[in-house]
């Protein structure tokens, strides 16, 4: 699931979630918007068994996609589109 909220200026705030039945281990959120680096954006369990992280970002369209430890990636069924190129979010 993605949920965005408006921050003052042009920032949005994103926060990406993965259900409790998602890989095991690490799995972080990579993408156009932090250079694809896994481990920079972390998702982090929730007492409800989600994990999320939140990133701010400008108005835009973005690549991204989720990257567990063992080398499994995921898309957001919840992207504003998913290609062969991975989940799309657009930010306005």
């Amino acid at each position: 699931m993605i949920k965005r909220s408006r921050l003052f200026g042009n920032k949005t705030r994103v926060t990406f979630c993965l259900p409790r039945e998602s890989p095991v281990g690490v799995v972080s959120v990579v993408g156009d918007f932090n250079d694809w680096e896994p481990g920079r954006h972390e998702l982090k369990a929730r007492r409800n068994g989600e994990r999320t992280v939140t990133v701010s970002l400008d108005p835009g369209r973005y690549r991204f996609r989720y990257l567990a430890s063992d080398g499994v990636w995921l898309d957001d069924e919840h992207a504003d589109a998913i290609d062969h190129d991975g989940s799309r979010l657009d930010v306005s």
